[in-house]
């Protein structure tokens, strides 16, 4: 029972608890992620370990008016619990519900969309120089990043821009070892080091003037001056990384010692100038299972069952095959027969489901960390010494390194393959993660071939095409259970089309896997007397033209389906090269993703939402089949 919990109406509610209730609080604020974990899947070990740091902080600071950034969201749940949505917290991540991020339709103490991580000191940082310029400056402002996001290159452009600005900035470096996986790469390792040292607080600059000018001595007499030097330079290495960028260093601190992070944070508060605050947390604190396995336990299941204490878990078993599992073995059985295949991911190895290819490989396996940027041009060095890397990176991730797609890949006409998971909706977590822009944004670039697998007969041969193909390659599948449509396929050729049927009264065009949805759709439109035929397309970029044209110049209707955005999406794609062709396009019909952000929910929901299903097919076909008597007023559809 949620006692103290039920009873915060906002986080001014916190003052009336002593320090006895606040740790009863912290505990039943992990039961209740507990509680509701047991329901849905959710994000759950990164929210266990910011319990006592968002008491903190609430405690300290009045976010009704001061700035706070949460970076990445997805450890927002003890935030919205003490911001006045306990009520309403069962829920989250359902159509209608809560979302999953921040979002400041729900409340004003949310005020980005967090969603991608790395952007939070550059936001904190706009915030507060437009507080300043409206005459706010008493506004304070903090952001909390985790080590895992800390090192995209954003965080450290936007550390350069406030230690210029000297602005009065609090930035909360969450210290848990992690992102999504274990954290990787050479600053991963400096800030083991700083955990390593006891608490340290203040600048060092002043000292380091000093150890400058004590010389380096050979002779053996001075044996104990060297050892003394040495060893003040190991001391001083604690946040000097962040010391020589302009900020005041102030850590490691314990963030699950709620008086201390209380102290420390009242100490902060009317400091002035650029700040970070090191703190170090355990992920899925509190819950021996998910503190053990914090990667499994990142958005677990649903639990199976929950035991006496609530912190007894265990996880349900099994579960069906996703598309994610079979490109995952595919390119597993790649790099076993071609020693120069490699694949890249960013903080993503237990999303991509790559930890076989890890273990068995990790010579070839290369996790860079949450810096999409530098997978994509890393790549592309690699791939210009005779490797044949494939970035396997979720679509909606992909985005940020639309400028190296560009200049390093696609200019270059480098043979990089790009295996883009989540391509579609990706359910409960909504127009973050949703994955509907990749099909615009890839099919602009010269060179780069675009495809999706109609199902899981297309993932394999669809890799072995792009390993082998001379330009580079994408394939997009969604976070969507695998399906198989019985038939006998046609190879994988470049630009080429599978015709599965050809009706007499129009024809399904589907690019990627809403395949056995369209089928389903065919039958039922022959029930109700209407012949329609389906297409496979494979490839948005080149298309088939001569597939798709004999479709439009000889069928009354043709209609598209993508799980993409209509704008400049497959759709679009099929009407320029129509258009091109001098052709009369008025018999064409699109279905995808509407020119708006796409909210949360179960993917089969939004699917339905949207027309995106069976139902939704057949509605489409015999609204639009109507109208064949007058086709001069068929349109296409743009939304």
């Amino acid at each position: 029972m949620a006692e103290l919990l039920s009873n915060i109406k906002s986080p001014a509610d916190l003052a009336k608890f002593d320090d006895h209730q606040l740790n009863l609080l912290a505990q039943e604020i992990r039961d209740e992620l507990v509680r509701v974990l047991s329901i849905r899947p959710a994000h759950f070990a990164s929210n266990l370990g910011v319990v006592e740091l968002t008491l903190a902080l609430h405690l300290v600071y009045d976010f009704s008016r001061d700035r706070l950034i949460w970076d990445t969201g997805h450890q927002i749940y003890p935030h919205k619990l003490i911001t006045g949505r306990f009520e309403r917290f069962s829920s989250i991540r359902t159509k209608g519900g809560l979302m999953g991020f921040p979002n400041p339709q729900e409340s004003p103490y949310d005020l980005f969309v967090t969603g991608h991580a790395g952007c939070s000191v550059s936001t904190i940082s706009g915030l507060h120089a437009g507080d300043v310029l409206v005459g706010q400056a008493d506004r304070k402002a903090v952001a909390v990043i985790g080590d895992g996001a800390l090192v995209s290159g954003i965080v450290f452009e936007a550390f350069n821009n406030i230690a210029g600005m000297d602005q009065d900035v609090l930035v909360i470096l969450n210290d848990n070892k992690m992102s999504i996986c274990p954290r990787t790469g050479g600053l991963a390792q400096y800030l083991d080091q700083c955990r390593m040292s006891s608490f340290y607080q203040g600048s060092k600059k002043t000292v380091n003037q000093i150890l400058n000018h004590i010389p380096l001595l050979g002779n053996i007499a001075h044996t104990a001056l060297e050892q003394f030097r040495d060893g003040l330079k190991a001391i001083l290495k604690n946040g000097l990384l962040f010391e020589e960028m302009g900020f005041r260093y102030f850590g490691p601190v314990d963030g699950h010692d709620l008086p201390t992070l209380r102290k420390i944070l009242s100490d902060l508060k009317d400091q002035k100038g650029p700040i970070l605050l090191h703190v170090f947390t355990e992920k899925g604190h509190g819950v021996p299972q998910a503190s053990a396995d914090p990667v499994k336990f990142h958005t677990p299941p649903v639990f199976e069952k929950v035991g006496p204490q609530r912190t007894s878990i265990e996880l349900k078993r099994g579960g069906e095959k996703a598309y994610t599992d079979a490109m995952s073995a595919t390119i597993f059985q790649a790099m076993e027969k071609n020693p120069l295949v490699t694949v890249l991911t960013a903080a993503m190895c237990q999303g991509n489901k790559l930890e076989a290819v890890r273990e068995r490989f990790p010579d070839r396996f290369y996790d860079v960390g949450i810096c999409e940027s530098h997978a994509v041009a890393f790549a592309a060095g690699m791939c210009k010494a005779g490797a044949r890397p494939i970035v396997d990176i979720y679509s909606t991730f992909l985005q940020r390194s639309f400028d190296q797609i560009f200049q390093e890949v696609a200019l270059q006409n480098l043979p990089v393959v790009f295996t883009l998971d989540r391509g579609g909706l990706t359910g409960p977590d909504g127009p973050t993660h949703h994955g509907v822009f990749d099909i615009p944004y890839c099919r602009l670039f010269p060179n780069l071939v675009v495809m999706a697998p109609g199902d899981s007969l297309d993932i394999a041969p669809m890799l072995q095409f792009s390993l082998n193909h001379s330009s580079p390659t994408t394939i997009r599948y969604p976070k969507a259970t695998l399906e198989t449509l019985d038939r006998s396929t046609t190879p994988i050729e470049l630009g080429k089309a599978e015709v599965i049927d050809w009706g007499s009264d129009g024809v399904f065009i589907v690019f990627g896997t809403m395949l056995n949805e369209a089928w389903k759709a065919c039958k039922r439109l022959r029930e109700e007397g209407l012949e329609f035929g389906l297409i496979n397309a494979r490839f948005c970029k080149p298309l088939d033209r001569e597939v798709i044209f004999k479709a439009i110049d000889e069928l009354p209707l043709v209609i598209t389906v993508e799980e993409g955005t209509l704008e400049g999406g497959f759709g679009s794609a099929v009407l320029e090269a129509a258009n091109a062709a001098g052709l009369d396009t008025r018999n064409i019909q699109r279905l995808g993703i509407p020119d708006s952000f796409v909210e949360y929910g179960e993917r089969s929901e939004l699917l339905a939402d949207l027309g995106l299903d069976c139902d939704g097919f057949v509605a489409t076909a015999l609204r639009m089949s109507n109208k064949t008597v007058e086709p001069e007023n068929w349109t296409a559809s743009v939304d």
